[in-house]
């Protein structure tokens, strides 16, 4: 089979942990490991988010006194899929995958006009506490958002409309080498005759989601610092969501910073192959796949069908799920 993993930036650095480089090669090793069987068996191209490292390369540009300014987020961007994709594919090679292994910096092209521009939801960099959010949107004119019980910056992230090297990437899987792309969503650009870096973030999963549309995958795998998919989350309710039938998502709500993108690239890629989808956890890839750990997502009832079990709520109103 041919699969496309993402995996989210928050797992190769946990939320609160100090961004040692060292921190994060233990969670890339880990994150290998856990891949190095579906490797070993499948087709398989992986993707990466970035928002704690980008956004910990954009705080130290913006105190950097030897800049005329900061280096914008798109050239951050391909920084940080560089140093992760080199972690990934060194690490994937030590986890006993014997298969070539390429990482590849790309560059996503977005729509100028794209309205993402100028309502910023893409969460970057380390968590604060309010006062520390307030303070540094103040000194730095960010926009900072709530997330979960902490604040974080919030940049633009525009709708991926493709990958400039999609074709190269389709043409080294179907040769046999396991890739490393689209890492952080792809460094964003615009296309007028030139391309050209804007400053942004794109969505890792929704680009993830284009990319196995685009490479006819079989699966495609989100995995992230949280087990599965939670109905009532945060509330001693909370339990996960083991099976979400596609035609049931929209009776449901998700946060726009976090889940809420995961669910829409599993929608969109559901909806355009007819194949399953999972969220869960970075060391349950094997089980994802299989269906037995995480959230799996496809078409459990037949269209016009509903199969109830999925809103979590006898009323039938929707329900906040997330992670």
């Amino acid at each position: 089979m041919r699969i496309v993993v993402a995996l989210g930036g928050n797992a190769l650095l946990l939320r609160g942990e100090r961004a040692d480089a060292s921190v994060q090669l233990h969670h890339v090793e880990a994150a290998a490991r856990a891949l190095a069987p579906l490797a070993a068996e499948h087709e398989l191209v992986v993707c990466h988010g970035n928002g704690p490292q980008i956004g910990l390369l954009a705080l130290e540009s913006e105190a950097d006194p030897s800049l005329t300014r900061p280096y914008p987020l798109d050239t951050l961007g391909a920084e940080t899929q560089g140093m992760i994709g080199y972690w990934l594919a060194q690490s994937l090679r030590n986890a006993g995958v014997r298969k070539p292994v390429l990482a590849v910096v790309t560059q996503t092209v977005v729509d100028a006009a794209d309205p993402a521009f100028a309502e910023p939801t893409k969460f970057i960099g380390p968590i604060y506490d309010r006062a520390q959010a307030d303070r540094l949107a103040e000194l730095n004119g960010w926009t900072m958002a709530a997330d979960g019980s902490h604040w974080r910056r919030v940049v633009a992230s525009p709708e991926p409309l493709r990958l400039v090297e999609q074709e190269s990437v389709e043409q080294l899987v179907s040769g046999g080498t396991i890739v490393v792309c689209a890492g952080g969503g792809g460094a964003p650009v615009v296309d007028d005759g030139q391309l050209r870096g804007v400053e942004a973030v794109v969505d890792k999963d929704l680009t993830s989601a284009a990319l196995a549309i685009a490479l006819k995958a079989d699966h495609l795998l989100l995995l992230t610092d949280v087990p599965a998919v939670m109905s009532d989350y945060g509330m001693p309710t909370e339990e996960p969501l083991h099976h979400l039938d596609v035609a049931e998502l929209g009776h449901l709500s998700f946060p726009a910073g976090s889940m809420g993108p995961k669910i829409e690239a599993c929608r969109r890629f559901v909806e355009a192959t007819g194949s399953t989808a999972g969220i869960g956890a970075l060391t349950d890839a094997a089980g994802l796949l299989a269906g037995t750990a995480g959230t799996t997502v496809g078409r459990l009832t037949p269209r016009g069908g509903r199969s109830g079990s999925c809103t979590g709520s006898s009323s039938g109103g929707p329900v906040i799920v997330g992670s």
